[in-house]
């Protein structure tokens, strides 16, 4: 990855960081929602959920202060914020199942234009697994979707209809690209902002999807 790959994936965390609120429960999915993390504003009061089990969530540790028993759900070291906590799996997603999540930033492979939700799975391709996805995609009061404008084919991925197997169906909310900021409102994609250097012909131009321009399209900072 070059260091232009960095800064976007950065850029793209910090505008999602701006979808926090202070005093939110919030998780973050693996690769770019992590990053999100370091752009919350130090005086907000927000606990960071892992479905692993921990509430309370912090920043990665300084190398070679890494605890091998304290990892995020992805695996990676992370953390422990004054006053977490830990519990089992189960209680974690109970946590989420209950509804009790005020947002989850997620990654994607594709969002379609109702917005459903494709991030599990490429067939005949090694993953992982589902993870927390399908409950996160379902019960977070608000699902913000991070992700490349297009796939390594020069491809939108946001698409009229999601060609890979579905996370979840109609559960996506704000979608956060290198390009734009979109909104999923009653199954319209509407077009809220732009990333600089891009224009909103150029984003429209690079979605597949039908996007409606926003009366007041903004550039974000």
């Amino acid at each position: 990855m070059g260091m232009g790959d960095i800064d976007l994936r950065h850029r793209i965390a910090r505008r999602a960081a701006q979808e926090i609120e202070d005093g939110m429960i919030v998780n973050l999915g693996i690769g770019i929602p992590t990053l999100a993390a370091d752009y919350i504003p130090a005086h907000y009061n927000v606990w960071l959920h892992a479905e692993n089990g921990i509430m309370g969530a912090g920043a990665s540790p300084a190398r070679g202060e890494e605890d091998p028993n304290l990892c995020n759900a992805g695996g990676f070291p992370i953390t422990l914020t004054k006053g977490g906590s830990y519990m089992d799996s189960t209680t974690a997603f109970g946590i989420i199942r209950k509804g009790m999540l005020d947002m989850t930033i997620l990654g994607a492979l594709e969002v379609s234009s109702h917005g459903d939700l494709a991030n599990w799975i490429v067939p005949g391709k090694r993953v992982p697994g589902m993870g927390g996805a399908i409950e996160l995609a379902q019960k977070a009061k608000k699902v913000v979707v991070v992700m490349s404008h297009l796939d390594k084919h020069g491809q939108s991925k946001i698409k009229a209809a999601c060609t890979l197997p579905l996370t979840a169906k109609s559960c996506v909310d704000l979608i956060i690209t290198d390009m734009a900021v979109i909104e999923v409102k009653s199954q319209l994609l509407i077009l809220r902002e732009v990333m600089p250097p891009f224009q909103p012909e150029d984003v429209m131009r690079a979605t597949e999807a039908p996007l409606i321009l926003a009366p007041d399209v903004k550039s974000v900072v």
